[in-house]
């Protein structure tokens, strides 16, 4: 590991000579996002060829019975894995944690979550576990790229940038959706954007889906899409309207059964309550195992009786209004289903449940219409618009919701009510949801046990070392007025910290005072020892001290200048508020010019 180390620095140095920053970022971004590509592929193919085990070889009349036993298995191998392989780390599940490492922690992931992601969310996803395998492959190339960032010792804005390259391979790995992928991290991994940053974006992604291809080269879906007619425009308006209220239902029940999962503190217990809970549903309702997609597939091709398919009752499938009823109760329970795995310690997304919920959507409401005789509406169109909708909505990403369904499923015919409902769909959520689902977390007061508030979370990213003013005159016990005289006079500071002869800060004097004893002479003696004039220090800070306690002691005291000591009592400098605010405003600016 030191040799790898080594041979890291000496091309660390050598880059810095040869090869510009902005070409590196480039390099670095074509890496990140080959090896996004990877970690995608490899989680998809093993997820997969699980799941297809289940499904497909298993076979029987009472199949859906192992159903409510394999989720539950999956959250148990899940915790299983985390206790014994990552109880060193911490671990966190979705794409808040990465925001808010953007946002509170530099951009810092843990190395282990590059492969740690796959091997729990396979784990979970693979047994049937209601959840997606996007955010884990977001999560994962997003280590890749915090990674890559550290290691060649990168500024914060270039990390955050490959970090989102990262996060952009895992959406595109995931879905073969380039993009989508790009469009994701500007909207959601990002928290500013800039026309620059499309390049490197652009490059991860696009090299995440060629990677991603070549090892697993199955499609998310096979449809191809026909024209659509302006007359029917209305429908997709009145469409775009349900699902912008149902992504609100969407979002209020995930918070709701997480909070009610959290509270409870035993683990096993919360896996017994939530395992269960799922196993049931599972078996009632077989197209909540796994992703879901391998459900949407079939209704897209127009064969509606799949749905009812290995589940107990089968027997029903010729009933279109019971299909119906079961189509309504299956999307209301893959919303529940993908709360319970998440909140009960499995490890997935709800980015690919919202595609699943979007389609089934689409489905129940045109599917229902055309029964009614009213109207003769293509269902798989409102299938593909519901996925937009539903990716609009619950993340308030619209252009990833558009063009993630048009990737997918070829349905560029349909973009203009995919913009429609999309912009329905994120309207509606953003009015009665101020923050989306992944943003959520940190406007709860309880996120201030996780993250500080976001002014906190920029102080936290400047070091106390770095803004230390040094242009101060020290003096010594033993000095006189007269004797530094010169010093004094020339200086541009009027405070002197006053040190001992080991260098340990004792106190400050004030100019005005060391004048007057300069220009007084009748009142006062020049030759007079600084000992006898210094004042005691009550107000300091020390170099390890978080910034945003300096600023509070600051505001406490009254103080607009502080000296800066070591944790010996040793001087090392003075700190302002002028230079935090300096230093502030300037990361500010670069966060809004993300690169």
């Amino acid at each position: 590991m030191t040799s790898f180390l080594r041979a890291i620095q000496r091309f660390n140095l050598w880059r810095k000579q040869h090869i510009s920053q902005s070409a590196f970022l480039l390099m670095a971004a074509a890496v990140v996002g080959v090896l996004g590509g990877v970690a995608a592929s490899v989680l998809k193919k093993s997820t997969h060829l699980v799941a297809d085990l289940l499904l497909n070889e298993i076979q029987g009349a009472f199949k859906y019975l192992l159903y409510f036993g394999f989720p539950v298995l999956g959250l148990i191998l899940t915790t299983l894995y985390l206790k014994i392989f990552i109880r060193k780390h911490s671990f966190r599940q979705g794409i808040s944690p990465l925001i808010g490492s953007v946002l509170y922690n530099r951009s810092k992931l843990d190395f282990h979550n590059i492969y740690n992601q796959i091997i729990t969310s396979a784990l979970t996803v693979g047994m049937g576990g209601s959840a997606g395998l996007e955010s884990p492959s977001v999560a994962s190339g997003a280590a890749v790229g915090s990674t890559t960032g550290r290691l060649f010792g990168l500024k914060y804005r270039e990390t955050t940038l490959l970090l989102a390259c990262g996060g952009a391979a895992g959406i595109s790995g995931a879905f073969d959706s380039p993009v989508a992928g790009m469009l994701f991290a500007i909207e959601v991994l990002l928290p500013s954007f800039s026309i620059p940053a499309i390049t490197p974006l652009l490059i991860a992604s696009a090299l995440s889906s060629v990677v991603s291809w070549m090892i697993y080269n199955k499609p998310l879906f096979l449809y191809v899409t026909d024209s659509w007619t302006t007359d029917g425009l209305w429908v997709y308006i009145l469409f775009g309207i349900v699902s912008g209220f149902y992504t609100v239902y969407y979002a209020f029940s995930d918070e709701w059964i997480h909070n009610r999962l959290a509270s409870i503190k035993n683990t096993w217990t919360k896996i017994a309550v939530g395992g269960i809970l799922l196993g049931i549903l599972v078996a009632l309702f077989p197209a909540l195992f796994g992703e879901g997609y391998i459900n949407i597939q079939p209704l897209l091709e127009g064969n509606y009786n799949s749905l009812l398919a290995h589940s107990m009752f089968h027997e029903y499938s010729g009933h279109r209004w019971i299909l119906i009823g079961f189509a309504v109760l299956t999307l209301i329970g893959k919303t529940i289903a993908c709360s319970l795995t998440m909140g009960s310690g499995g490890n997935g997304g709800m980015f690919g449940p919202s595609v699943v919920i979007g389609g089934l959507a689409g489905f129940i409401f045109a599917f229902t219409f055309n029964q009614t005789g009213l109207l003769n509406l293509n269902v798989s169109h409102f299938m593909i618009a519901g996925m937009a909708a539903a990716v609009s909505g619950v993340m308030h990403a619209p252009l990833t919701g558009i063009f993630l369904s048009v990737e997918i499923t070829s349905g560029y015919s349909l973009m203009v009510p995919l913009m429609v409902v999309s912009a329905i769909s994120y309207f509606i959520n953003k009015k009665i949801r101020t923050y989306s689902i992944y943003t959520k977390p940190f406007s709860q007061p309880s996120a201030s046990e996780q993250y500080d508030k976001h002014d906190s979370g920029l102080l936290s990213q400047i070091r106390l070392q770095d803004i230390i003013q040094k242009n101060f005159t020290p003096l010594s016990l033993d000095d006189t007025p007269s004797k530094r005289k010169e010093d004094i006079i020339h200086s541009e500071r009027s405070v002197f910290p006053v040190t001992d002869h080991s260098g340990k800060l004792i106190g400050t004097i004030q100019i005005d005072e060391i004048l007057e004893m300069l220009l007084n002479t009748e009142s006062h003696s020049p030759d007079q020892s600084i000992a006898e004039l210094v004042q005691p220090v009550t107000h300091f800070t020390t170099i390890h001290t978080p910034l945003h306690e300096v600023l509070q002691h600051m505001d406490t005291s009254g103080r607009q200048i502080l000296p800066v000591i070591d944790s010996k009592g040793i001087y090392i400098g003075f700190i302002s508020k002028d230079a935090i605010f300096r230093k502030y405003r300037d990361l500010l600016s670069k966060q809004n010019q993300l690169y």
